[in-house]
């Protein structure tokens, strides 16, 4: 059997609404009162995410003194995972046909997310997604875990997850971030970068990945064609 262990934001979830509210709330409340900022578009938040931009930088190129974008950089840390901004969060467009076609194929389907368990269990019932991933094949932080950095929570996670799941012939990964990256080498898997969520592929490329792609079905599709011929493909596409 094959294992799949994706990540949840970026190959299946889109959050760039909920991190973009949360932008513009944050701003709204470092910035000096009677100053109005127009701030930056979605687009071009969003590319300086993906660029893994200081959230300080973004402050300040939004047009915040030194002092403000320091408030605004705390605060987003603060609110950006919080319940009421995880509710914009929504499946990327094709993202529940992919997991139906994954679970047609009838591979061992495991989630793997820096999100806490009650963000996770938001997530899978607002949009009725539990069903995809077993309860012991959903590995998550629990509500109470303090954080240290996502390139060192999400190797334990994985770690936790080898020593716990049943054997398999293969096992994949595919995520959107280098602590996916980081996670998989770790655990001795090969690792899909895609390119739907908030690293662009400058920023993926540094950690080496297997392969990027653009999102979850082409990786897929990737994965489906390197079982079948088992013969390699190019590292980078898409």
């Amino acid at each position: 059997m094959l294992r799949l262990i994706t990540d949840f934001d970026g190959p299946i979830m889109d959050v760039s609404e909920r991190y973009y509210r949360v932008y513009q709330y944050c701003l709204e409340q470092a910035q000096q009162a009677g100053k109005n900022l127009t701030g930056l578009s979605k687009e071009e938040f969003w590319q300086l995410k993906r660029d893994c931009v200081p959230e300080r930088r973004i402050g300040q190129l939004s047009g915040l003194d030194e002092e403000q974008a320091q408030v605004f950089s705390s605060l987003r840390r603060q609110t950006v995972h919080t319940l009421p901004y995880l509710v914009y969060d929504r499946p990327l467009p094709g993202a529940i046909e992919v997991l139906e076609n994954i679970q047609a194929l009838g591979w061992d389907l495991v989630v793997m997310t820096m999100r806490r368990v009650s963000e996770l269990d938001l997530a899978l019932q607002q949009y009725e997604l539990g069903h995809f991933f077993a309860p012991d094949h959903r590995y998550c932080l629990s509500d109470d875990y303090i954080k240290t950095k996502d390139i060192e929570d999400k190797p334990l996670l994985m770690a936790r997850a080898l020593q716990e799941l049943p054997e398999v012939g293969e096992t994949w990964m595919v995520g959107d971030t280098e602590a996916d990256i980081i996670a998989a080498k770790t655990g001795g898997l090969k690792i899909i970068a895609v390119l739907s969520g908030i690293r662009n592929r400058s920023q993926l490329e540094r950690y080496e990945p297997d392969f990027i792609v653009n999102n979850l079905a082409e990786a897929v599709d990737l994965i489906t064609s390197e079982t079948l011929t088992g013969v390699s493909v190019a590292p980078t596409i898409g």
